[in-house]
């Protein structure tokens, strides 16, 4: 069945179930309005508030396209929600070559727009941010790429990456571990991209934040570059930029038999050292990296009834790749995270709906 006639049912259970978040793990599993307040036991750290999650996409379809393996979430305020009110869309890229816009508020999928690259190829398409004028900026781990769409799926231009960031023997990095947030910095006329994890020749754990700067036309030229220090053992799926210019960074990690790692961290890297012309960064080499604050590790959120179909340290968790700064709440920052489920049963389609203290 398509999910297009499933949603016209479940958008209506949504948006109830919004009421119900703080009312106890029975209503859970299918909350998604932005209105949730949460109980006090619903906080993750002194930084951090859980208002609820949705698992209402998981190993659904539309259109004939699975909605799932979901790695970036971004806003689009040019766009329309469902309905056609005005407002915010949310768009959710898939690591598959799809990007999905759904309604901000009740996560239900509006359309689909295939994407590939100038060859006609499939992407493993990552970062994602919205440009002011609409156009989509998507990275492919695979080269990698930083490429810029239209609304259609269209190919507008494709932005140069340093050479020591391309995967090996082209450059140092590894592949499957490349370009994987993506973000535009307060003002719009930088972009910026999270490697995953570090090059062959840097210290393990040092990962590199490369950003470009806006030369008009929508193009963009290559900038500053910035390291960044991870948590043993975890990488970084995805970045998001604050109006001051500090970063949301978040830093997770798999273990087998254990389960998912993600920590959510503010990031400051506007007195970090600019890397663009260090070839190895070993931490003897006088760099100072953005530093780094701890706001939660969500081991440590309510698991609000959740369930997990492999083991994890808390239920709540999955495989979170992809994050978006929605709005602001009695002075704090509204957040929504999505779980990659890599179209795997033992993993899940999910959306977190965080309060964030920066």
């Amino acid at each position: 069945m398509r999910l297009r006639t499933v949603l016209a049912t479940l958008t209506a259970g949504l948006a109830a179930a919004t009421a119900l978040t703080a009312a106890g793990p029975a209503n859970a599993a299918r909350t998604a309005g932005p209105a949730v307040r949460p109980a006090p036991g619903h906080a993750c750290s002194p930084s951090v508030l859980v208002d609820g999650f949705s698992d209402a996409l998981d190993k659904t379809t539309f259109d004939g396209t699975f909605v799932g393996n979901l790695s970036a979430l971004a806003l689009d305020p040019r766009s329309r929600p469902a309905g056609g009110t005005p407002g915010a869309s949310l768009v959710a890229l898939s690591d598959r070559s799809a990007l999905f816009g759904l309604d901000a508020k009740t996560l239900a999928p509006a359309s689909v727009v295939p994407l590939a690259d100038e060859n006609g190829a499939a992407l493993d398409s990552e970062g994602l941010a919205v440009d002011r004028d609409g156009t989509r900026l998507i990275t492919s781990e695979t080269e990698p790429s930083v490429r810029r769409y239209s609304r259609d799926g269209r190919i507008l231009d494709r932005l140069p990456v340093p050479p020591s960031l391309l995967v090996a023997p082209a450059g140092r990095a590894t592949s499957n571990q490349t370009f994987e947030g993506l973000t535009l910095l307060p003002g719009g006329r930088t972009l910026l991209a999270s490697m995953e994890y570090a090059l062959a020749g840097d210290s393990a754990g040092t990962v590199r934040f490369q950003t470009w700067n806006r030369t008009g036309g929508g193009r963009f030229a290559a900038g500053a570059q910035y390291a960044y220090r991870t948590d043993p053992g975890l990488g970084v799926p995805e970045v998001q930029a604050l109006a001051d210019g500090r970063l949301l960074v978040l830093e997770r990690g798999f273990t087998a038999g254990v389960g998912n790692t993600v920590r959510l961290y503010l990031a400051d890297p506007r007195r970090a050292t600019d890397t663009s012309g260090i070839e190895r960064l070993t931490g003897q080499d006088g760099v100072r990296p953005a530093v780094k604050t701890l706001l939660a590790d969500l081991a440590d959120c309510p698991s609000l009834g959740a369930t997990a179909h492999q083991p994890q340290p808390n239920p709540l968790l999955d495989n979170i790749e992809g994050m978006v700064v929605t709005g602001r709440d009695k002075g704090r920052l509204t957040v929504l995270l999505v779980s990659d489920d890599n179209q795997n049963a033992a993993q899940t389609t999910r959306f977190y709906r965080l309060r964030v203290r920066a």
